[in-house]
């Protein structure tokens, strides 16, 4: 059976193009969490507190790192999803509908 050659897709994050190899039916989360990830570091790089890419990367995989961890404890001490803060979870929701929105104008430009 041929293999086929791995799917590379460029994604876009603090003014660095980079490509990544990802399979083909998981390209627009590739792209949703790159877009993100750009979004976080921005952040943190337009703060003026943190300098250099390495740092700003370390600081934004940490900070990203951190709303996973709550996200899942939240879970985890017994609440599910469905009972879970009603906040955090529309603040994630948020996050995501953002990231979706901006990789349908991606789409469509």
């Amino acid at each position: 059976m041929p293999v086929s050659p791995p799917n590379t897709v460029s994604v876009h994050i603090l003014d660095k193009d980079y490509q990544v190899s990802c399979p083909e039916d998981q390209q627009a989360e590739l792209i949703v969490s790159a877009r993100y990830l750009d979004k976080q570091m921005r952040a943190i790089r337009d703060s003026g507190k943190v300098i250099g890419l390495e740092r700003i990367a370390v600081m934004a995989a940490l900070n990203i790192s951190h709303q996973l961890l709550q996200a899942s404890e939240q879970n985890g001490d017994g609440t599910t999803a469905g009972n879970a803060d009603p906040g955090a979870l529309q603040g994630l929701q948020r996050k995501i509908d953002d990231a979706l929105y901006q990789l349908r104008q991606l789409e469509i430009g």
